[in-house]
């Protein structure tokens, strides 16, 4: 049973990864415009991850909103 629990777990944080990386590269392959679109959503004083992510793809491409 504890065997089973730590593979279900280890699938669950599999999964996690995979879909982080897939948000990442949707992210990165946005146009500009749609990219500081999603930016200026979440545009607002809390720091999110979606925000940060923007923030950070926007300044690989020397953007800003």
């Amino acid at each position: 049973m504890l065997k089973s629990r730590i593979k279900r777990r280890a699938a669950v944080g599999d999964r996690a990864v995979d879909r982080l990386a897939e948000i990442e590269a949707a992210v990165a392959a946005l146009k500009d415009e749609d990219l500081l679109d999603l930016a200026d959503i979440f545009s607002g004083e809390t720091v999110t991850t979606l925000k940060e992510m923007a923030s950070a793809e926007m300044a690989k491409r020397n953007i800003s909103l």
